[in-house]
């Protein structure tokens, strides 16, 4: 009888109980935020293929839906939502929509690679509140200009890659330079200042390959590799390397001379050489 009685009280409970569960279980499905990580992993994942397949058909095949608005300008998005930003490193890499001028930094940015964009300029205000950096890489951009003084107030820079762009000219570049990367650009030798390097006392890197350079400029005793091959050097003077009032000047420091690719025949300038520990590598017949 007790059995009976505790069962007529129970099941009506468990009724209203089952009731209460499906409709909250109906109603979560409906509240913002409530997908698990799999089902939102998921969501995105399918949300960047139908962006990519968007992107990739050629005019007049896009799929029969409803249009797609054209998305906002690179320069008018937040750096953060457009790059990746990490602390103190900021990686701007082939960015869509187009990136085309340098993007507002976060203070205290140390390191940025924007590479593979479509940066046609530098401006003198573009790093001029970000006196942190320690690093910037625009390899493979558009860049064909770079105004007087927007490197002049990176005091603590030591590594610049500006290769494969379309520069022309080199604008004046900060003191504590180790690295400076300028291939596969334009330039001749009038848009390289002769002296523009010889205040860089710490430059151990200096890479100017696949360029149009007519004579080489004055290399601190610093550097260590020196590639300025294939370009337009005809010839070689004393002063390049080691100093013609200085018979005794011995450059160490100076490990790795490429110079391949130019017309010059070095065996035409023996004592051009003399002060080096290793032979450039080039034509020398």
């Amino acid at each position: 009888m007790k059995a009976f009685l505790f069962t007529c009280m129970l099941v009506p409970w468990l009724m209203v109980l089952a009731a209460s569960t499906q409709r909250f279980s109906g109603e979560s499905q409906l509240i913002p935020g409530s997908l698990s990580s799999k089902e939102l992993s998921r969501y995105f994942t399918d949300y960047l293929k139908s962006r990519r397949v968007r992107k990739a058909l050629p005019p007049g095949d896009e799929p029969d839906d409803s249009p797609i608005p054209e998305g906002p300008d690179a320069s008018d998005l937040p750096t953060c939502l457009l790059c990746v930003c990490l602390t103190g490193s900021v990686y701007c890499e082939e960015v869509s929509p187009d990136m085309t001028a340098v993007p507002t930094l976060p203070k205290e940015t140390a390191y940025l690679y924007a590479r593979f964009n479509k940066i046609k300029k530098i401006s003198s205000k573009d790093f001029a509140e970000i006196v942190t950096l320690k690093r910037i890489d625009l390899t493979g951009n558009l860049i064909s200009e770079i105004e007087d003084g927007a490197f002049s107030k990176l005091t603590m820079l030591e590594e610049l890659s500006l290769a494969d762009n379309r520069l022309v000219k080199l604008p004046m570049l900060p003191a504590k330079l180790k690295s400076f990367n300028v291939n596969h650009n334009l330039l001749k030798t009038k848009g390289v200042k002769a002296n523009i390097f010889k205040k860089m006392t710490k430059l151990v890197n200096l890479f100017m390959a696949d360029n149009q350079l007519q004579a080489v400029p004055y290399i601190p005793d610093s550097v260590r590799i020196l590639h300025i091959q294939n370009n337009n050097i005809t010839v070689v003077n004393k002063d390049t390397f080691c100093g013609s009032n200085d018979t005794y000047y011995l450059r160490m420091s100076l490990s790795e001379v490429r110079m391949d690719g130019n017309p010059v025949v070095l065996s035409k300038y023996p004592d051009s050489f003399v002060c080096m520990k290793v032979l450039p590598v080039g034509r020398y017949r």
